[in-house]
């Protein structure tokens, strides 16, 4: 099978699709089914954060997916979405089992607006659903002068330390932070090695895995995707670390807002894709000038900045930031496009052939 998927990747022509163009064509496509304006533009928003930052396995890959959902009724095409301050600067938002991007971007709005007052803010996020990268909510707390983190959890994929099944979600952890004239400091994690996103795209593109990244069916670590069937804990012999990090995301996200634990959860890729999943997720945000000011604050993080990446380093090697491998590429999205998964160019096609609109987008690739 995989040297049959090897000779049919041989045969397509790779080229690059303008950013613009694969996000015209993804909001095309939520249009079509009908589904509410604001929750197209933030799903979008979101995975195009994915694919122009790098981060493909939470980029446009997953739009046929989310379009599924929304047709059969998972998701809420027009959900209603309501807030309740309970606290000076905490409350939960009830997402009416929207995709997860719009009550995620609501929440860190409403925590940016509460934290200019408050200092600090945090928002519980329930009845929500996949919400694609987290680093999208984070970097639009930067933007907006602010230190943003983010939390969700997700059906179960990682074993734990010495684990022989799937317990935690991939569960991430995201962080952003202004710095001034420079790029946003910008960490976005999986609390496993890899999310399991990236074991299905190794599938596609039929490459093998790093080392220590996920695991076969009797919980020992794999290199071949196509076995894999949970995911390690990051930090490999010191797995525990991982583990530990995975708990953190799950207490604020299902247990601090009541919604269901990584265990608990409908699998993301069905069988049943009817049934809404009721994640919760949860935002930060923090006013520098609620400590030491927002001048004195960005030129800190400057200062740290240049110290960090004029540090020696490696021979033959040089040292990032967090974030600033991801700008680069955007950089070069930005400037040349990008190349689409095999997989998600397929399906595509197949979108825009359901829909009549094949001749509207040219963002498959061709066959010799």
């Amino acid at each position: 099978m995989a040297s049959t998927f090897r000779m049919k990747l041989q045969k397509v022509k790779m080229t690059p699709k303008p950013l613009n163009k694969i996000e015209d064509f993804c909001l095309k496509l939520f249009d079509l089914i009908g589904a509410d304006e604001n929750v197209a533009s933030a799903c979008v928003s979101s995975v195009m954060h994915g694919t122009r930052f790098g981060v493909d396995s939470h980029g446009v890959r997953l739009i046929p997916h989310y379009i599924k959902v929304l047709e059969t009724g998972r998701l809420n095409k027009n959900p209603s979405i309501k807030f309740k301050n309970l606290k000076l600067g905490s409350g939960l938002l009830d997402g009416d089992h929207s995709q997860g991007a719009l009550p995620t971007y609501k929440a860190m709005d409403l925590a940016i607006k509460m934290a200019k007052k408050t200092g600090i803010a945090a928002i519980g996020i329930t009845n929500s659903s996949h919400f694609g990268p987290a680093g999208a909510y984070t970097l639009h707390a930067a933007k907006k002068d602010m230190i943003g983190l983010a939390f969700c959890n997700s059906d179960s994929f990682v074993r734990l330390y010495d684990g022989a099944e799937r317990f935690h979600g991939t569960n991430p952890i995201s962080m952003a932070v202004p710095s001034g004239e420079q790029d946003p400091w910008l960490f976005d994690m999986a609390t496993s090695s890899v999310p399991f996103n990236r074991v299905e795209l190794f599938r596609s593109l039929d490459q093998n895995l790093p080392q220590d990244v996920a695991s076969d069916e009797s919980g020992n670590s794999t290199q071949d995707p196509h076995i894999a069937e949970m995911l390690d804990p990051l930090g490999a012999r010191f797995g525990f670390k991982g583990a530990g990090l995975g708990g953190i995301s799950e207490i604020f996200s299902a247990v601090l807002t009541g919604m269901k634990l990584s265990p608990e959860l409908l699998p993301m890729s069905g069988p049943d894709m009817t049934t809404p999943r009721e994640l919760g997720a949860f935002v930060i945000a923090i006013d520098p000038e609620g400590f030491i000011g927002s001048y004195l604050f960005k030129e800190g993080m400057q200062r740290y900045l240049s110290l960090l990446r004029n540090s020696t380093a490696k021979q033959k090697s040089f040292v990032m930031a967090p974030g600033d491998r991801e700008w680069q590429i955007a950089r070069q999205r930005d400037k040349n496009g990008v190349v689409l998964d095999p997989v998600t160019s397929e399906q595509f096609k197949l979108l825009a052939e359901r829909f009549g609109i094949l001749s509207k987008f040219d963002l498959w690739s061709d066959h010799d």
